[in-house]
């Protein structure tokens, strides 16, 4: 007989363990639930155009709040916020749902909600070729005091310091209107700053959620701090304002003094781009490291990183960097971007906002030339940057194709993972021929390696810049000698070669030249901004880098790329702002622009490489190659108001709201605005010209008060133009005068830009502007 009481506490029991597994498994429901809900969170800027305290410690406190409000507490607004934009312009970056962005896109202030996303980063001699002599006393960087007492913000993956290029000797002191500090980090760079590295500060957060991922840096080369993991940032900080460091070179290539452009400028490092998984860097961290440079002071802003096409509109909070550089430009901070590396196809050029200074790559006049010894005792010359791991006697040499694993699949020509045969390659030099992008002289050195190779002859079509090959030696050469190489190795019974180690030749080749990786114009965002600005050099750069020993302070690499054009001229305008400090940075981009050359050192006009090596128009070069010495002395400049940026806008379509976003007062769009051609730009772009239109264009005289100054119009093939007047007179009460340009088409068929330009001259300065003319006949009409 069962006891009651007994029964009763069975059942008391059961009851009391099912209620446990009831609330168990609501918790576990509630923690999935709340895994799940924090899995769908992705960071969302929060955008509400130009602050309204000036406090920055009221704006933070207004972000916390409004996040509160939308969250529910403050405790969630404080978990959920990575950034509060509060210096340049106001907004913040949060972890947010879909379903939360799309409610506090409602909130009122909020002008844009957009989500994170990653971008990608776009490398001396160099300044002795573009004029920039430190030996000569007669020249720019003695006039300008070598940029002291300016300071460059660097926006990009960081910088290590212990390099000789940061050291502070000589330099003056740290600048009295700058705020900034030195952040620490992973192997702190506190120590290491000085007069010269005068700020350091990082910003992860984006990346950090972007990646989703915890982040170890114990098994990569990054570090969580200001210190450079990729090596980028510390190249372009040392072109653009590197202290003088004698012997440097890249393992005896290149070797000389190494400086930066502006020598006894301030550096202060923003570093947003990271080497880990994959790398970029996300746009919630730019826009922080815009709003911090702001803040702290700097003069000037160099940013070597890219948007991709198709590109956002100039106010769509999605192009970070046009954002965070038009707060900056308010502020008469210019800033420097590259052009991006997608050339040599056309409107493929990104920062294409018109207040940004944008730059193409060129090459300079030194080369790597390097001897290929056949077995018929002639000598043939490629190009090359190894200089270690020679044989250095004659070797077998053969051809790819002739060492296929399969004969009949052709991925053996240009030498793809896994398509040589081992036995026929060991011991041998193997020629490969590139048939495509897809494979580069890297992916070859690794096949020909695994395979028993020794080294690698590459052919390709032309492709400026050289990468080391680290497993055996590379040398590239174009189809041409590989061709003749080729038939060497048909006809030799036993064909041999031997190579030599390259050696560094200046002077001897026609430059500068377009690199052929330098993207090109017309915009595709906004055509009648004429895009690039300038070229400056970019090819095989020598320049500060990160070490593989973290003690060794020596370290140098050469590196190509629009990345490092951009830095050249960041050190030019530290140099032009030197001198000219109450220049806005439309003027100094004007400056630049009109005195820029298109001659090369055989006094032919620049050429660009590429796959049709054409003469250099526009779209390759904007105003033409970067001459510092005439842009400190430029004469007239076409300076710019913020105003009329914003009647840009107004002009490109967007909405009145949108570009309000941008600007503390109500915008007042004019009606039968032109401005879309009329932007007082250094160049005049017409995208489609049907018949008749006449641009206007203002410049401003920075020369000898009493000046006369004279037009000289190159007209477009095609067209016809009318300057009026064709005299300016400046004096002590006119000392900005506009004048029109008539643009009048000759021709009835569609047609490509044509190109030409208009200089105005006083018999001393030269100023000139590009053209691009591009003939439109309506299909209305047929």
């Amino acid at each position: 007989m069962m006891d009651i009481k007994s029964t009763n506490w069975r059942g008391v029991r059961k009851s009391h363990l099912l209620a446990t597994l009831a609330v168990f498994l609501l918790q576990y429901h509630l923690h999935i639930s709340a895994t799940c809900v924090e899995a769908t969170k992705k960071v969302h800027i929060v955008y509400m155009g130009e602050k309204k305290h000036e406090d920055p410690a009221t704006t933070r406190k207004f972000h916390h709040n409004m996040l509160s409000t939308l969250l529910g507490s403050k405790q969630a607004a404080q978990r959920s916020i990575l950034y509060s934009y509060r210096h340049g312009f106001s907004g913040f970056a949060a972890r947010l749902t879909e379903s939360q962005a799309v409610k506090i896109a409602d909130f009122p202030g909020v002008i844009q909600v957009i989500p994170n996303r990653i971008r990608k980063l776009h490398t001396t001699r160099s300044w002795e070729f573009i004029g920039l002599n430190q030996r000569s006393s007669k020249n720019l960087l003695i006039q300008s005091h070598m940029g002291e007492g300016t300071i460059i913000g660097v926006i990009d993956s960081g910088i290590w310091p212990e390099s000789k290029s940061f050291n502070d000797q000589g330099m003056g002191p740290v600048p009295p209107h700058w705020k900034g500090i030195c952040q620490g980090g992973e192997h702190s760079i506190l120590s290491n700053c000085n007069k010269k590295l005068i700020g350091a500060r990082w910003f992860i957060k984006g990346f950090k959620d972007e990646i989703r991922k915890p982040l170890n840096t114990s098994n990569t080369m990054e570090f969580l701090s200001p210190r450079d993991g990729g090596g980028h940032g510390t190249h372009t900080a040392s072109i653009a304002a590197g202290h003088f460091v004698e012997k440097a070179s890249y393992r005896g290539l290149a070797a000389g003094m190494a400086r930066g452009g502006a020598p006894l400028a301030h550096l202060a490092i923003y570093k947003v781009c990271w080497s880990i998984e994959g790398g970029g860097c996300t746009d919630a961290d730019l826009l922080k490291a815009f709003d911090k440079a702001i803040q702290d002071g700097v003069d000037i802003l160099s940013v070597s990183i890219g948007n991709e096409i198709p590109l956002f509109s100039y106010v769509d909070k999605r192009d970070s960097i046009a954002i965070g550089s038009f707060h900056a430009t308010a502020k008469g901070i210019p800033v420097i971007c590259s052009a991006g590396n997608d050339g040599p196809t056309s409107q493929t050029i990104v920062n294409t906002a018109p207040w940004l200074i944008t730059v193409a790559a060129t090459t300079i006049d030194r080369a790597f030339p390097t001897a290929i010894t056949l077995g018929n005792n002639s000598t043939l010359w490629g190009k090359s940057m190894d200089v270690g791991k020679h044989n250095h006697g004659f070797a077998g040499l053969t051809y790819s194709e002739r060492i296929a694993v399969d004969p009949t699949d052709n991925s053996g020509e240009d030498c793809q993972l896994g398509s040589l045969n081992t036995t026929l390659a060991a011991g041998k030099i193997i020629l490969c021929f590139s048939k495509s992008d897809a494979q580069d002289i890297i992916s070859a050195s690794k096949s020909v390696f695994e395979a028993g190779g020794i080294a690698l002859i590459f052919a390709q079509f032309h492709n400026d810049g050289l990468d080391p090959c680290k497993l055996i030696p590379c040398i590239k050469v174009d189809y041409e000698i590989g061709t003749q190489i080729l038939s060497y190795i048909r006809k030799a019974r036993s064909p041999i070669a031997k190579l030599s180690f390259p050696k560094t030749v200046i002077g001897k080749q026609a430059s500068p030249q377009v690199a052929s990786f330098s993207s090109r114009g017309p915009s595709s965002i906004s055509p009648a901004v004429l895009k690039p600005d300038i070229a400056a050099p970019g090819v095989d750069i020598l320049a500060a880098y990160r070490p593989a020993n973290h003690e060794n302070g020596k370290a140098y690499a050469l590196l190509s790329g629009t990345s490092m054009a951009c830095p050249h001229v960041a050190g030019i305008v530290a140099l032009i702002r030197s001198m000219h400090p109450n220049w806005s940075p439309a003027a100094i981009r004007s400056a630049i622009v009109t005195t820029a050359s298109q001659i090369g050192t055989d006094g032919m006009n620049i050429f660009e490489e590429g796959r049709t090596r054409k003469l250099a128009d526009p779209f390759d070069i904007g105003g033409g190659h970067v001459n510092p010495e005439k842009a400190m002395h430029p004469g007239l400049v076409y300076d710019i108001s913020m105003e009329e940026y914003i009647q840009f806008l107004c002009s490109m379509g967007y909405s009145i709201s949108s570009i309000s976003s941008l600007t503390k007062a109500n915008v007042n769009c004019k009606q039968n605005n032109h401005m879309k051609l009329n932007l007082n730009l250094p160049s005049i772009t017409i995208p489609n010209l049907e018949r008749k239109v006449t641009v206007t264009r203002k410049v401003t005289n920075v020369g000898l008060v009493n000046s006369v100054y004279r037009a000289i119009a190159q007209s477009p093939f095609g067209i016809r133009m009318r300057v009026e007047p064709k005299i300016l007179s400046f004096d002590s009460t006119n000392n900005t005068l506009s004048f029109k340009v008539t643009f009048f088409s000759t021709q009835t068929l569609h047609g490509h830009y044509k190109f030409g330009s208009l200089t105005w001259t006083n018999g001393k300065n030269f100023v000139r502007i590009p053209i691009a003319v591009r003939n439109i006949e309506s299909y209305a009409d047929v």
